[in-house]
């Protein structure tokens, strides 16, 4: 029998609430800190879009932290378009691929706010205060482990950048979020659909539960200086949803017909902003000498536009749950925490490659499958569901030797 042990975890978000549920589950002593109440976080700003493919949210299954799978839309395929270069309003590629399981997309002002309730309700203990090093500390001397998932302010400055694992030092994309009602569904079953324009930038939306109740999420994805980089003016929520439609009608038609009688779910179902795709080394040293150990966001920040930011988070939390776990009574030391992390990298890695891979230009091995998915039903359906578990596009996806002889395999 391991004895109960005390964590502190600064940061009550997806990763740090379900790692915190997780401990409270095998007898754990558990203390999160949040620098904001739960009424703050309701009321606030959104904060992602958050479409969780099924391993993710079997995750949260598994502890009992699923309570909106009956009441929150599914998302049923992926659809991938390229319109033509011709301006002419025509697609140049469309294909759709079925998820094997549904994924699904709960507005985190409406989880993370009753996660923090249900964390109190086990037992668990919520502190709501902004945390600085100081308070690290204190947290360090009183806990068996500290853990940091606060992606942001001082404390996220610890962790230092990882050169060799971060291939960019600036945004790749201007983001945008859009929470609106009033969309028109697409016909058959519900999709992220998601569209390519090339030199201009990506936008994607799917169906998803807010404060309000279901809505769609449009994603926009703009390349830094082109006409998708459009937000900076657009401060008021009208604006921003004028700008929302603007860029649709602009350039994606067939999206712009879905959007006729589009509104914001509320004033504060919008976003935008910019940051750098990050891996940081993930043992932070304290100026006593003691150290604490970073989780998803904080150590590894992926840009959204595979989608992959909430599971990435629900992924790390159960990768360092199994760690903390199986480690037993033995000191929290700073081997341990290295080894947690790059157990959580040996599958992050791929998600953060296949990511960065599709910021930059698609080589023509790319071009080739997304174009062959077309013709190839099964093609399609796999990269659907690579969403779910991105390590089944490797080598393929990125290898172009691996492309060309998994490609003459599905043509023959």
């Amino acid at each position: 029998m391991t004895k109960t042990r005390t964590f502190t975890i600064v940061g009550g978000g997806q990763s740090g609430l379900q790692l915190a549920c997780g401990l409270l589950a095998a007898g754990h002593q558990v203390e999160v800190v949040q620098n904001r109440t739960a009424e703050d976080i309701a009321k606030g700003r959104v904060m992602s879009s958050q479409c969780m493919f099924d391993i993710a949210l079997q995750n949260e299954r598994d502890l009992g932290l699923d309570f909106w799978g009956e009441t929150c839309p599914t998302v049923d395929s992926i659809n991938f378009t390229v319109p033509a270069p011709d301006g002419s309003g025509n697609k140049a590629i469309e294909w759709n691929g079925k998820l094997d399981k549904p994924a699904q997309s709960v507005d985190q002002r409406v989880k993370i706010p009753f996660w923090m309730g249900e964390f109190e309700r086990r037992g668990g203990r919520m502190t709501i205060h902004d945390a600085g090093i100081e308070d690290l500390e204190g947290y360090a001397k009183a806990s068996d482990l500290v853990i940091v998932a606060a992606g942001k302010g001082e404390i996220a400055k610890m962790f230092e950048r990882d050169a060799e694992r971060s291939a960019f030092d600036k945004p790749q994309r201007a983001l945008a979020l859009t929470y609106v009602t009033g969309m028109a569904a697409r016909p058959d079953h519900s999709a992220v659909n998601f569209n390519l324009i090339p030199g201009v930038g990506e936008y994607f939306t799917f169906p998803a539960l807010t404060t309000t109740g279901p809505c769609d999420i449009m994603v926009f994805e703009g390349l830094p200086g082109g006409p998708m980089d459009c937000w900076k003016d657009a401060t008021t929520p009208e604006a921003h949803l004028e700008k929302s439609k603007w860029v649709i009608d602009t350039f994606l038609p067939w999206e712009a017909e879905r959007c006729r009688d589009i509104a914001l779910t509320d004033d504060n179902g919008r976003l935008a902003g910019a940051f750098a795709p990050t891996v940081r080394k993930p043992i932070g040293r304290l100026p006593s000498g003691a150290t604490v150990l970073g989780l998803a966001d904080a150590v590894c920040l992926n840009d959204p536009i595979t989608g992959q930011g909430s599971n990435n988070a629900s992924k790390a939390a159960k990768c360092y749950l199994d760690a903390i776990l199986a480690h037993g009574d033995r000191p929290f030391d700073d081997a341990f925490k290295q080894a947690t992390f790059e157990a959580y990298w040996n599958y992050a890695q791929f998600v953060v490659g296949w990511t960065n891979a599709l910021l930059l230009p698609p080589p023509p091995h790319v071009l080739n499958i997304m174009g062959s998915a077309q013709a190839y039903p099964d093609l399609a359906r796999r990269i659907a569901n690579g969403f779910n578990n991105p390590l089944d596009f490797f080598p393929w996806f990125a290898v172009p030797e691996e492309a060309d002889a998994y490609l003459e395999k599905l043509a023959a």
